[in-house]
């Protein structure tokens, strides 16, 4: 019985691995990890094996990253697989932290885009965006400008 009951115990899911979610989400955000080379002191999104900057492998240690950033650059997708409402913002963000992301961009105008959008600043907040096959949350960090 406790089998049966753990197999259909609902979990939440990040959609990207770079993406951790907390035990008590939503109480707590979830946020960005990575990882920081000890050796040289690059910073990457997500698992890595070896530095991409040093080579070194034994010298990369887990770090979290926060969410507020630098809009960087931005593109307006116009075209899109069906059921993707467009257009819509998608940009490139670098973190206070030293690492980019790339994620869409809420709260501008996508049929105004504008070049004063450059440098904005945004800030990182999750929701739950669907469900899986099992049921199971599936949760998106999506990156809204401050005004």
């Amino acid at each position: 019985m406790a089998q049966a009951e753990a197999a259909t115990e609902k979990r939440t899911n990040p959609i990207i691995p770079s993406l951790r979610i907390p035990e008590n989400y939503p109480k707590e955000e979830a946020y960005f990890w990575g990882m920081k080379c000890g050796a040289c002191g690059a910073q990457f999104l997500g698992e890595r094996m070896a530095c991409g900057n040093c080579g070194a492998t034994d010298k990369l240690q887990e770090a979290r990253y926060g969410g507020d950033g630098e809009l960087y650059v931005f593109a307006v997708v116009h075209q899109s697989m069906p059921g993707v409402e467009v257009p819509f913002v998608a940009g490139i963000v670098d973190l206070d932290d030293g690492v980019s992301v790339r994620a869409n961009i809420y709260g501008l105008d996508a049929n105004k885009p504008d070049a004063s959008w450059f440098g904005k600043r945004v800030k990182m907040y999750s929701e739950v965006v669907s469900q899986d096959r099992e049921g199971n949350d599936v949760v998106a960090a999506k990156l809204k400008v401050l005004d």
